[in-house]
């Protein structure tokens, strides 16, 4: 089985101009929890958590950093708190960028499977030999093609 017999094709995506309360926004409106962002021509830039978004906006403890003559006191914050401070932080800041894993349409699956599960991804982008991205797996989309192709045929 290859990819293309499991990916979603109507992505849902984000662009890099968005600001972390859009992407927030777009996670609750399509009760997704992470989106690849893509430039104007489709091609991927990054991808973006949930995950990611609540590491942005994880509360901070009382810090006292001490650079032998030089002392740092960092206040502690609360999520709200630490929410309006990062509101309008750019999404490509807070995004993995570099060293994206990636498919392609005629992988196979046990890639994809294997991918996911390594390094523990809700979702991979789906890439074309342009790096556009043509669609989307999640491991929601893996265990629903299981369960309604090999499963049934045990």
């Amino acid at each position: 089985m290859k990819v293309k017999d499991f990916m979603i094709t109507d992505v849902i995506s984000a662009h890099p101009d968005m600001i972390l309360t859009d992407v927030m926004a777009l996670f609750v409106e399509k009760n997704i929890g992470g989106v690849p962002i893509c430039g104007e021509d489709g091609k991927l830039l990054g991808m973006v958590t949930d995950g990611d978004i609540l590491r942005a906006i994880q509360p901070i403890d009382r810090k006292i950093f001490n650079f032998l003559v030089y002392m740092e006191y960092m206040e502690e914050m609360d999520v709200k708190t630490r929410l309006k401070e990062t509101a309008a932080t750019p999404i490509l800041s807070i995004a993995k960028t570099k060293n994206l894993i990636t498919v392609t349409p005629d992988d196979e699956m046990d890639i994809a499977v294997k991918h996911l599960s390594t390094h523990h991804f809700k979702k991979l982008p789906v890439i074309d030999k342009e790096n556009r991205v043509v669609g989307v797996i999640s491991r929601g989309d893996v265990i629903r093609k299981i369960q309604s192709t090999i499963l049934r045929d045990l």
